[in-house]
C-alpha cells in the first residue's frame, strides 16, 4: 500500500512538473514595491527608537582588541577584501586548507580522557571512541608532564593521567586501534619520555610504530610562561625537541612533536589579536630552533600541531581562525617552505576563561557557542570541555553532553555540508582583515 503511495504521489508531482513547463508565460513580477532605504534613513529610524540615547555608544561595540564591531556591514565597504578568485584550499588558505572542508574529512572529535589509572583511562579511551569520539586524547598529569616519578609526587593523578613506567603506558594503550584513530597527548616540557615510552609500549606488543598518527607534542616556552620554571634550560629542551622531530620524521612521519596551545595567553587574560600573535611567535622560536639543529624548514613546520582557544565572542573566533592560516601561511614562506608546509593543523577548545563554577548548565551553553565557532572557522580538531571542568573531572553525564554537541553538529545540524560558512559575509571579513592588520604590530614587539 505504502509503495502504491509513493507512487501515486511521484505521478502527481510529475504532472505538476509538466504543467509548468507547458506554462509559457508567467506573469511579471515587479521588484520596486519597497524602495530600498539608505544608511542615512535607518540611522535616523534607530535615532528615534533609542529616544535620544547616543547612536554611537549604544550601536557600536568596542572590543579589548581595538576593534568597533558596527551594526551594519554593506558589500561596498568590504568588496575590496571579498575573497573572488581564491578558493578553499588555495592561495593563503585564508579559505580552508583542503579544497572540500568537511565534506570527506570531518573534523575530529577528540573528548579529553584523563582517569588517574592507566587502566581506568584506557576503558574510557575506548568508550569514547565507541560512543562517536574519532581521536584517542589523552591527557596527563602534572607529574608525567614534567617526566617525575609518580612515587616522588604528592598529587598523582591531579589533572590527568599518570604514565611513569613502560607498563603503564602499556596498559594504558592495551587494545586500542592506533593504526586507524590517531592518538593525541600534551607532553609538556618535553615530548621525549612520553614517545619514548608509547613508542616502546607499542613495538612491546608488536604494532607499527610507522603507522602511529597524532601528536605527542611538547611545548616548553608554555610551560615556562604559566609556571615561571622549566626543569631544563631552553636550549637542552630544543636540543631534545630537534632530536624527537629527527627521529619522528624518520620512522613515525605521521605524529607531530610540538603542540603549541594557546591557552597559557587566553588564560592569562590575552585579547584574541595578542592570543594570535603570542602563539604564532612561539611558533617561529621553535621554526627557528629546529633549522638552527639541523631540519629543514618542510621538516619543522610538519613537527607542529597548533591548539586555540574559543572565547565568548563568537564572530571574533571565526575571524581569529580565518587569520591565523593566511598569517601562518606567510610566516613558512617566508621562511622557503613549500606550499604543504604552509598550511596549519588547528586544534580548538573551549576557553576556561569563560568558565563558571556556579552553574555547570551556563557553561553547557557557552561550550556550544565556542564550539560552533570552532567548526565554522575551520578547526582540523575538537576537544570540547565537559560542563563541570572547573570543579572536578567529567562523568559520563558530562562527558556525554560534550562529545554529543559536536555529533549533533555534524549529524543533525549538517556542517559537514557548507564548505568555509563564513566566506564572503560582509562582517566576518571585515573582522578577518582588522584581526591581520592589528597582529602585525603586537607579533613585532614579541619577536623583535
Amino acid at each position: 500500500m505504502s509503495t502504491q503511495k509513493d507512487a501515486s504521489a511521484e505521478l502527481d508531482l510529475q504532472a505538476l512538473i509538466r504543467r509548468a513547463e507547458a506554462q509559457e508565460n508567467f506573469p511579471d513580477v515587479p521588484l520596486d514595491e519597497f524602495t530600498p532605504p539608505t544608511y542615512d534613513e535607518w540611522k535616523e529610524a534607530c535615532i528615534a527608537l533609542l529616544k535620544g540615547a547616543p547612536f554611537e555608544k549604544k550601536l557600536f561595540t568596542k572590543t579589548y582588541e581595538g576593534i568597533t564591531f558596527s551594526p551594519m556591514y554593506f558589500h561596498g565597504d568590504t568588496e575590496p577584501i571579498q575573497p573572488k578568485k581564491s578558493y578553499p584550499g588555495m592561495g593563503d588558505y585564508l579559505r580552508g586548507v583542503t579544497a572540500n572542508g568537511y565534506v570527506n574529512a570531518p573534523w575530529g572529535i577528540a573528548q579529553a580522557c584523563d582517569e588517574t589509572f592507566p587502566a581506568e583511562n584506557n576503558e574510557l579511551l575506548k568508550h569514547e571512541i565507541e560512543k562517536g569520539s574519532t581521536i584517542y586524547n589523552v591527557k596527563v598529569d602534572c607529574a608525567t608532564r614534567k617526566a617525575r616519578d609518580a612515587r616522588e609526587c604528592e598529587h598523582i593523578g591531579k589533572h590527568g593521567c599518570s604514565v611513569t613506567t613502560l607498563d603503564d603506558a602499556e596498559t594504558l594503550l592495551n587494545g586500542l586501534k592506533l593504526d586507524q584513530y590517531p592518538l593525541y597527548v600534551y607532553a609538556g616540557e618535553s615530548s621525549l619520555p612520553l614517545l619514548a615510552l608509547i613508542v616502546a609500549a607499542v613495538k612491546k606488543n608488536g604494532g607499527d610504530v610507522s603507522k602511529l598518527c597524532g601528536v605527542i607534542g611538547a611545548n616548553p616556552i608554555a610551560e615556562y610562561v604559566g609556571n615561571g620554571k622549566i626543569g631544563q634550560s631552553l636550549d637542552k629542551l630544543y636540543d631534545e625537541a630537534a632530536a624527537v622531530a629527527k627521529w619522528s620524521t624518520k620512522n613515525a612521519p605521521n605524529v607531530k612533536t610540538i603542540f603549541i596551545k594557546s591557552n597559557v595567553f587566553s588564560n592569562g587574560g590575552a585579547n584574541d589579536v595578542q592570543e594570535v600573535a603570542y602563539t604564532l611567535a612561539t611558533g617561529v622560536a621553535y621554526l627557528r630552533a629546529l633549522l638552527e639543529r639541523g631540519l629543514t624548514i618542510d621538516e619543522a613546520a610538519g613537527q607542529i600541531m597548533f591548539g586555540f582557544s574559543m572565547g565568548a565572542n563568537f564572530f571574533m573566533q571565526i575571524a581569529k581562525l580565518r587569520a591565523v592560516r593566511p598569517i601562518w601561511a606567510q610566516i613558512v614562506k617566508a621562511f622557503g617552505g613549500s606550499a604543504e608546509a604552509q598550511k596549519i593543523h588547528i586544534h580548538g577548545r573551549p576557553a576556561k576563561f569563560f568558565k563558571t563554577v556556579y552553574d555547570p548548565y551556563v557553561n553547557m551553553l557557552r561550550d556550544t557557542s565556542e564550539l560552533f565557532s570552532g567548526v565554522v572557522g575551520g578547526v582540523d580538531s575538537f576537544e570540547n570541555s565537559t560542563i563541570d571542568e572547573p570543579v572536578r573531572k567529567g562523568d559520563e553525564f558530562s562527558r556525554r553532553i560534550a562529545r554529543n554537541m559536536q555529533i549533533i553538529l555534524q549529524e543533525e545540524f549538517g556542517l559537514l555540508q557548507p564548505i568555509d560558512p563564513a566566506g564572503g559575509s560582509w562582517a566576518v571579513e571585515n573582522l578577518t582583515k582588522q584581526i591581520k592588520e592589528k597582529f602585525g604590530a603586537v607579533f613585532q614587539v614579541v619577536v623583535g
